[in-house]
């Protein structure tokens, strides 16, 4: 059997020279890709006690709410502005080009709720660390984050040092 890196495609060069761009829709596109991926992020939070499966916009939906399906968990949509129909609680993030703004719906995580974050890619770090000042703003508790991919060259873990963070895949460069 293969390993889940297996299946990612690695694309030098993109989106700039001295890039290597790791991509994840190789992952899903081959449905035994996919299901390791989904299998190994359930394996790595079987023990883990949590209420919520928290995934930001749009990766972190692909892999969020299979696992929170699995697991018999709610999911939380964290999307970018302008997205949500309802009461929106909002944090500003900086990007490398500007900044963004993520949104989750102001009742979407109660207090005292347990929540683990799952997405595809950590990079920098700094789409998570909004991500998670939105919980913890609504009195949730992150107790664990977990990634598909990391990015190991741009140490986006250091930014999240205080939390319990896993990842199926590591990649020492960027």
């Amino acid at each position: 059997m293969k390993a889940l890196e297996d299946y990612v495609t690695t694309i030098p060069d993109f989106p700039k020279k001295g890039i290597m761009f790791r991509d994840v829709t190789t992952i899903l596109s081959d449905k035994d890709g996919f299901k390791l991926a989904i299998d190994g992020l359930i394996e790595a939070l079987k023990d883990v006690d949590f209420d919520l499966i928290l995934g930001s916009e749009s990766r972190g939906f692909i892999f969020g709410a299979p696992v929170a399906y699995a697991m018999n968990k709610g999911f939380i949509l964290v999307r970018k502005k302008g997205k949500l129909p309802r009461e929106v609680i909002s944090e500003d993030y900086e990007l490398e080009y500007g900044s963004a703004t993520l949104e989750m719906h102001a009742d979407a995580v109660k207090k005292g709720q347990r929540v683990v974050i799952i997405d595809d890619l950590v990079a920098t770090g700094g789409t998570t660390q909004a991500v998670i000042r939105l919980v913890e703003r609504e009195g949730g508790k992150v107790v664990k984050i977990g990634f598909v991919m990391e990015l190991e060259g741009l140490k986006g873990r250091e930014k999240l040092k205080d939390y319990d963070v896993f990842s199926l895949i590591k990649y020492p460069g960027i």
